[in-house]
């Protein structure tokens, strides 16, 4: 298993420090999430029914003729590389590790690639946009460029959009309709819901149709879907999102400089900071009950967003302490 952020309950362990006294900035999920409502007690009764009207959801909020709800994005990334034979495969690098190691797991050959390389000599080239944990955009000109290189000789895009939402001009959620298209959207991160694990691909409708029967029956519970098709389907509190998190991103990367950790990249979930002092970092915030997500390659880290005042001054609390400590 590879190490993710989030292993709150190990730092405890690790540090003394009780579960309940710890700001985890470690996961890049929104800490103001969607607000969850009461969820109808018959949901945890009957088997989820496909035709409830999640993908119908779906589909209006992600501008999409054809989607797959999944169990968490994840379920995805362990699945496509099975559907195809072994191949070689471009994964940008630092990015979500899973990716690669679930495609090497199916015996295809995983190279590091990075936007100067080819793609002619790619079978498949997967990307996250904007980049975890490097926060690299590209435009829909260029995404569109490569996957059509891919297309014609029958490779794929994948095309990772867990943090996109913010964004939403960026994603190319709307042109899955191509041939060898294929993006990975999640209710983890900008809603706030990684607990509930709902995951969408979206693509062509004869390549869903094959995922959906790797998958088997019933991969979304029922009360997962159902906070899921009210959560797409409420634009008030989307834009007011949207707005809310690009505004505590900017403000993170001013913190961060104001203590000589100018981000080297970020979206609005999170900032990255490669510093060669990232080991040390990790742990004196660590011994004060703040959780980041340390790199080792190239050494980094990410900080995810506080939520709210107490925690922005406990952090600021912390990077002060370091800085008296450093210097």
């Amino acid at each position: 298993m590879l190490e993710h952020g989030g292993r709150l309950i190990a730092a405890a362990s690790e540090f003394g420090i009780p579960l309940d006294d710890w700001l985890d900035l470690s996961t890049g999920i929104n800490p103001s999430g969607w607000p969850i409502p009461p969820i109808p007690p018959a949901l945890w009764t009957r088997l989820p029914e496909e035709d409830d009207g999640l993908v119908a959801a779906a589909c209006r909020y992600y501008g999409a003729a054809h989607i797959l709800p999944v169990a968490g994005s994840q379920a995805a990334i362990q699945t496509l590389p099975t559907l195809r034979a072994p191949g070689r495969v471009g994964v940008l690098h630092p990015s979500y590790a899973e990716h690669a190691h679930a495609w090497r797991r199916a015996g295809h050959e995983v190279v590091d690639w990075t936007p100067d390389s080819a793609v002619d000599d790619l079978d498949v080239l997967v990307l996250i946009h904007p980049n975890n944990p490097t926060g690299a955009r590209y435009s829909t000109t260029q995404l569109s460029a490569w996957h059509a290189r891919l297309a014609a000789r029958g490779g794929w895009l994948v095309v990772d959009e867990a943090f996109i939402d913010a964004a939403p001009e960026a994603s190319l959620a709307t042109c899955c309709e191509r041939q060898g298209l294929i993006v990975l959207r999640s209710l983890g991160k900008f809603f706030g819901l990684p607990g509930a694990r709902v995951g969408f691909v979206i693509a062509e409708d004869n390549l869903l149709r094959t995922l959906r029967e790797a998958l088997g029956p019933w991969t979304v519970p029922g009360p997962s879907r159902w906070l899921a098709q009210q959560a797409l389907a409420d634009g008030g509190w989307q834009t007011e999102a949207q707005m809310r998190l690009r505004m505590s991103s900017e403000r993170l990367a001013r913190l961060l400089a104001e203590y000589s950790l100018e981000p080297s990249g970020g979206s609005a979930l999170f900032q990255w900071v490669e510093t060669p002092r990232a080991a040390e970092i990790y742990q004196a915030l660590a011994r004060r009950g703040i959780l980041t997500r340390r790199y080792e390659t190239p050494q980094s880290l990410r900080f995810g967003l506080p939520g709210s005042e107490a925690e922005w001054d406990r952090l600021t609390d912390g990077l002060s302490a370091f800085r008296a400590i450093a210097d």
